[in-house]
């Protein structure tokens, strides 16, 4: 039981960062290799607001969160707007340098240093024992409430929300939707608010329950597989991918060498990549060499 609970505590990290990737990519075709530097910047800004409203760990949690949406906006309008109508492979080295620089301010600011938001927040994590003996951490449980709000509230926002089907409209067709009066820019930037809103709450949750250091960003480049497996325009598909990866992860965790653990994802990406380039569930479609 213990071990089920591992796979979907890891598959719900992996998938609430894979949708960011997902919704990126769907609405614009914009590969983002910057999203777990993104991701790890909406935890270190929970520790900034924690810092700052100690008092208040509810405000600090929602004012982060708020934060983590704004700043994917701004990079999109900043940054991301000039490279819209230039060459695919412009726009992912974009993303590149982008996570570059965020890695290099974030260490800059807050040094290397392993922080710990929930002892700033003055909160505990108890942990639960499940029937099996099974045991799980409080924060280890959001993760996976949080991936089913989170997957939940997307699949009925782009399914019946006003701006849902005009992502869908501008990923589907974004000449076509230019034309019906639909504003791509706010659009795209909808989606990048949407997706670094998504990291940052894996991120923050991951941070909460066993604190943050600069090695946060190599859980979001692990969940980049997920997506490639499940699809990279596919929500359903990120959670299968996640849970294919996670499942695979920790059972050579318990079976075999736990030093394995960072390879298994890209082992299980490049067997996809041979059979299936398009994923899962992805659309068959005109493949680019990045």
């Amino acid at each position: 039981m213990q071990l089920v609970v591992n796979i979907l505590v890891l598959a719900s990290i992996y998938a609430l960062i894979a949708c960011g990737y997902v919704l990126i990519y769907r609405v614009s075709r914009v590969l983002n290799l910057a999203h777990g530097e993104l991701m790890m910047l909406g935890a270190y800004l929970l520790v900034a607001t924690a810092s700052g409203l100690s008092n208040s760990p509810v405000a600090a949690l929602l004012l982060a969160l708020a934060l983590s949406l704004v700043v994917g906006g701004m990079v999109y309008l900043f940054l991301m707007r000039r490279m819209t109508g230039e060459m695919v492979l412009a726009a992912v080295l974009t993303t590149v340098a982008l996570g570059i620089l965020l890695r290099g301010l974030i260490l800059l600011i807050w040094s290397a240093s392993p922080r710990h938001p929930r002892d700033m927040l003055g909160w505990e994590n108890p942990v639960f024992t499940l029937p099996g003996d099974a045991r799980i951490s409080l924060y280890a449980g959001l993760l996976i409430v949080s991936t089913v709000v989170v997957y939940g509230a997307l699949f009925l926002f782009l399914r019946f929300g006003r701006w849902g089907m005009r992502m869908r409209a501008a990923g589907q067709n974004p000449l076509l939707a230019a034309q019906r009066g639909i504003r791509l820019h706010a659009v795209f930037a909808l989606a990048w608010g949407l997706s670094t809103f998504t990291g940052a709450t894996a991120g923050m949750l991951i941070a909460l329950d066993s604190g943050l250091d600069s090695t946060m960003v190599m859980i979001g480049l692990k969940a980049f597989p997920a997506a490639l497996v499940g699809g990279l325009d596919s929500l359903a598909g990120a959670l299968i991918g996640a849970l294919i990866i996670a499942a695979a992860e920790v059972g050579v965790i318990r079976f075999i060498d736990p030093l394995l653990a960072d390879v298994v994802p890209f082992l299980v990406l490049i067997v996809m990549l041979v059979v299936r380039p398009w994923g899962l569930f992805g659309t068959r479609e005109e493949l680019d060499r990045v």
